[in-house]
Parts: C-alpha cells; structure tokens; sequence
C-alpha cells in the first residue's frame, strides 16, 4: 500500500496533535505514555529492525524483579515502567537508562498487605507511567496514584476511591495543568482530574453504568479539545477543563471494557467490552444521548476485548484476542481484508516505521505491512515469556516488556 503522506509530514502532524491536546512539548525520539506520543498506536521513528530474536538485533535486555504489564515509557534518556513485587504487596516504580538497560531507580510508592483480587490476565502494576516534563506520573488503580520528579523522589501520593474488582488497568493522561483518570468500579464510576503539581482534585464527573478499564483520548472537535473516555455501558465525551459532559453512547451490557479508542475521519472507534464484545464508530459531534443519532456503523463479530484498534487514514487495524487480524474501512466499517494469526492477543499494535507490529501472549511479534489490499506478512519473531504489555517504539529502536525482561530491539551496526 502506498501511504500518501512523507514521515517528516505525519511527524509534525502527530506532533501538532499532540501540542493541541496536551500543551506538552514531546521530541521525536519520545514515548512518554500508554500508546505513544498521540496516545492511538503511532510512532514517527523509523530504521527500524524487522527481525529480532534472543541473539539477533537486541542491543540490551535487562531483567526487572516482580509483574506489571504497563507499557516502557520513554523520553530523553529514561525509560519508566512500573512493577510489582511480594504478590503484589509493593508496588513500584523503574527507571532504566535507555542506552544501556541499567537500573537506575527502583522505588516502592505505596505498600498494601491485602491489595485484594486481580483478573488472572492482569497484574497489580498494568497502568503505564506518563512522563510530562520533568514529572513522571504512575496509577495503580485504587491503590494508588503518584506524582515523582525525573529522580524518582516522590512529590505527592494520593489514593481514589473505588472498587477496581480485577486489578487496575487504564493510564493517566495529562490535558495542561490536569492529570486526568477514568475510575470505573464495581462500586462507583467516575471521571477526575487531579492538579498534577499537587495531587487535589480539581473536578470529578460520575457517571452510571458498570467497571471499566480503559484509557480516555483526547481528541480536537471543531477546533475544541474533547476527552473521550470509555466506561461500562457508556462511552462519555467531555470538556476536559471542566469534565462536564457533551455527549454519551450507550451499548447495553458492555463491560470491563479495556481497548483505549482511536479517533479519525470524523469517527472515534470504541469497544463496548465483555461479554460480545462489539465495535461502534460514533461521530463526536453531538450532544446529550446521541445512541440513535450519531452511530455510524458497528461491527458485530470480530471486536477485540483487550487490543486497541489502530486507524491510519481511512484504514481501521484490529486483532481480536484470538488472533484474528482484520483491516476494515474506517468510513463504513466494511472489511477490506481477515487474517488468522493464531495465538491469544492482549497488547495493542502499533505503526511504526511504516509497519505494523502485532504481538501475541507468548512473546510473539507479527510484523506486517500496511495494505488494505491483502494481508502481507513480513515477518514473524519471538522472545521468551508471556507478554502482555503493547510494544513501544523510540530512539530508532523497539522496546518490548515480557513478564521477567524489558529489551531493547533495533538493527545491530
């Protein structure tokens, strides 16, 4: 497939997208949260290795003590994850030097002797970290949410209340002075923001329904910044200075819901969650319940549970989580092309250096190219361990977290 736009154009239009929504600087080179700089899969780095394995094109691989599925966070010459250790006791943060691998913090935020359930595909330490500035920002749910300067000392902590039932999952995101968290429980729902120089809360916005556990976008509507978050039953646009409510999408009996939407050719592209799970494309522009007014088609079979979609023009990539690939027309959602892969799939792909990365539970990575033609495989690589965690990409290089190891994946000099 032809891609009509050059690397250094979709760079700086990336780059716009993310100076609108958040008022942060962010460097090529950087992924500083959940899913990239824009939050949607996409990464501007390029010269990218497309085969890897244990001994082939890793430049380092360290180990890091206990679990946690959050996603490397990288910017400048930091990368941050999160973990937890003693059976999810001690819930920690890491700071890794991105040249070399080595451990340069490793620092317990907060201690629970019971930290209470947890889904048998999640950890105590899923949410990744958001790197803003000089300020890095790790959640772990109702367990606790931290503030830490860029030497790991603690600047505030501060624990939300409600009953996360299966362990935390969504990520902070930041809008100008805001550190904005969606708190879906099996007891109370709510979206917040907190001042992130100080931790207080600046609004909270209830909402009904049931648990969740996706990341909120946020996204530009006619030229206004929009946040759009994703909860049991409902998905929400809202005013993120204000957190007040535009407008809400109802899909009945969606729940658990964890694929972080994506947002383009006029449409957000949202997962409703367990138990059948389908996909809606919803138009963002209307206001109050726009069930009826503004869906502009869903597909029924083939939605993802846990893997986000991915969108690159009018081109939607989804892989449910048992392996199949599909890619649909964004516009009208009819399907330009279906793949099995086999496997099971937890993470969410990513587009990077003009391909898209696929990873499985089980370490392995399907690199393909985008085409909305046919499937076409590049290649196939595999690491040992379980991985749940989405692949980041920066520094011209890969970073991949298994349940014992984060490596650093580019082409050997």
């Amino acid at each position: 497939m032809k891609i009509d736009f050059s690397f250094d154009h979709y760079r700086a239009a990336l780059l716009t997208i993310v100076l609108l929504a958040t008022g942060s600087l962010v460097h090529a080179g950087d992924s500083p949260q959940f899913r990239g700089p824009g939050g949607e899969g996409h990464s501007t780095e390029t010269n990218l290795p497309i085969t890897w394995s244990e001994t082939e094109n890793i430049a380092w691989k360290t180990d890091v003590d206990g679990l946690g599925w959050s996603t490397p966070s990288i910017e400048g010459s930091q990368i941050w994850i999160t973990t937890a250790t003693e059976e999810g006791k001690s819930l920690r943060i890491v700071c890794l030097d991105k040249d070399s691998g080595k451990i340069l913090h490793n620092v317990e935020l907060f201690h629970h002797d019971n930290p209470g359930p947890i889904h048998k595909k999640n950890s105590f330490a899923s949410p990744s970290v958001l790197i803003d500035g000089n300020h890095v920002y790790a959640h772990f749910g109702k367990l606790g949410t931290a503030c830490l300067d860029r030497n790991a000392n603690v600047v505030w902590k501060t624990e939300l209340k409600y009953n996360h039932r299966h362990g935390p999952a969504g990520s902070p995101i930041v809008f100008e002075n805001l550190l904005i968290l969606a708190c879906d429980g099996g007891d109370t729902q709510y979206v917040t923001a907190l001042d992130k120089a100080t931790g207080k809360e600046v609004w909270k916005t209830t909402r009904d329904g049931a648990m969740a556990y996706s990341t909120p976008l946020l996204i530009q509507v006619n030229g206004q910044p929009q946040l759009v978050s994703t909860g049991g039953e409902w998905a929400m646009g809202y005013e993120p200075k204000s957190g007040k409510e535009v407008w809400r999408f109802r899909y009945p009996k969606g729940y658990s819901n964890v694929p972080r939407p994506v947002y383009g050719e006029g449409l957000v592209f949202l997962c409703s969650g367990y138990d059948k799970p389908w996909l809606y494309a919803v138009k963002p522009t209307g206001q109050g319940d726009v069930t009826e007014s503004h869906m502009a088609w869903k597909l029924e079979r083939g939605a993802p549970l846990n893997p986000s979609p991915l969108l690159l023009g009018a081109d939607l990539y989804i892989v449910s989580d048992n392996g199949i690939a599909q890619c649909l027309d964004a516009k009208t959602g009819e399907p330009h092309w279906q793949q099995r892969l086999g496997g099971n799939f937890s993470a969410s792909p990513l587009l990077a250096d003009g391909r898209l990365y696929f990873l499985d539970e089980l370490g392995k990575t399907y690199v393909v190219e985008p085409s909305n033609k046919e499937y076409k495989e590049l290649a196939v690589n595999t690491l040992p361990g379980r991985t749940l965690a989405s692949i980041a990409a920066a520094d011209g290089a890969l970073f991949l977290r298994t349940d014992t190891s984060v490596y650093r994946i580019q082409k050997s000099k």
